[in-house]
């Protein structure tokens, strides 16, 4: 995934593999170089969230939409697009796919502004940008070169149990034609194995799910120095006689997805994923998670030229 980042410029991160087509549009933000101030100084937040003002977001919006419009692809031509030409929804973790072939009426007066309800979003209309927004969250954006349609999506793990990426392939089949193999996928920044620690029952969801459901996740043991220097003060009445040390357990929501493409068709060698974590990179990307629920919205983006 490419893209420089600059503190003092809007920076926009796009796949290698899918920049080659002059006729898409795609990125995904990062934090820097924006209008907010309510999570930081100069912050881009994109998403309509209850902390920041709706003039900054739609100042971030516009800023955003003209850089990812500047590069205008190979040939050098431009969308045309605004903010208000990015079809986006109101994510609720869940399953549910929309097919678009234009841009839905707003909410009067409505801060909030999304009328679809769901977390995916294909088309195949030229000149129509679909937005998912992630704080943790992978975004994940397919496109079909043969029929020059694409999807957008977002994978939470309950969406990621849900299958949304796998079923994401299954609509642009059912509505398209596409075929898997022509597929490419580019996951975006999102929360990685190293730091995305879950409950058991997460894990236990996942393996009702899925027969690799053991190779996504990792424990680690917590180390106690006092029970170790003093073990006789831990010893309880069921066997084997010591109370057991408690242990953290990581999801890989990455390679879940990953699977999940394999899985559905898509080749191993067009899927492109992020190596950046947003909980590690906090002076890039926003995170939900270590900003303690306090943040803003990245937004992926991905369109054809109309």
């Amino acid at each position: 995934m490419t893209g420089s980042a600059s503190k003092t410029k809007l920076t926009i991160l796009r796949a290698k593999h899918l920049s080659e087509f002059s006729w898409l549009v795609h990125g995904f933000s990062t934090r820097l170089a924006g209008f907010s101030r309510a999570y930081g100084k100069n912050d881009l937040n994109l998403g309509f969230t209850k902390d920041d003002s709706k003039a900054a977001v739609e100042r971030n919006r516009t800023a955003f939409s003209r850089q990812l419009d500047s590069a205008g692809g190979k040939s050098g031509r431009k969308t045309g697009s605004d903010c208000g030409s990015i079809v986006t929804l109101r994510q609720v973790h869940s399953d549910v796919i929309h097919c678009v072939d234009s841009i839905p009426d707003l909410i009067p007066d409505s801060i909030q502004a999304e009328t679809l309800v769901g977390d995916g979003l294909i088309t195949a209309t030229p000149g129509l940008l679909l937005g998912i927004q992630t704080a943790d969250c992978l975004p994940i954006i397919l496109v079909d070169p043969k029929r020059r349609a694409v999807g957008a999506f977002h994978a939470g793990w309950r969406g990621t149990v849900k299958r949304i990426v796998e079923k994401g392939v299954g609509e642009m089949q059912r509505c398209f034609g596409s075929r898997p193999r022509d597929l490419k996928a580019a996951i975006g920044p999102g929360i990685h194995g190293c730091c995305y620690e879950v409950g058991e029952e997460v894990r236990t969801k996942f393996e009702s799910q899925f027969a690799y459901a053991d190779t996504l996740f990792r424990e680690i043991r917590e180390s106690d120095p006092v029970r170790e220097k003093y073990p006789l003060l831990f010893l309880t009445a069921r066997a084997p006689g010591h109370g057991e040390l408690p242990k953290k357990i990581f999801l890989d929501l990455v390679e879940a997805n990953r699977r999940q493409l394999l899985g559905a068709g898509v080749l191993g060698k067009n899927i492109d994923a992020s190596t950046l974590c947003t909980n590690c990179r906090r002076d890039l990307l926003f995170s939900y998670r270590a900003e303690k629920g306090k943040t803003g919205r990245m937004m992926a983006v991905v369109g054809t030229r109309g």
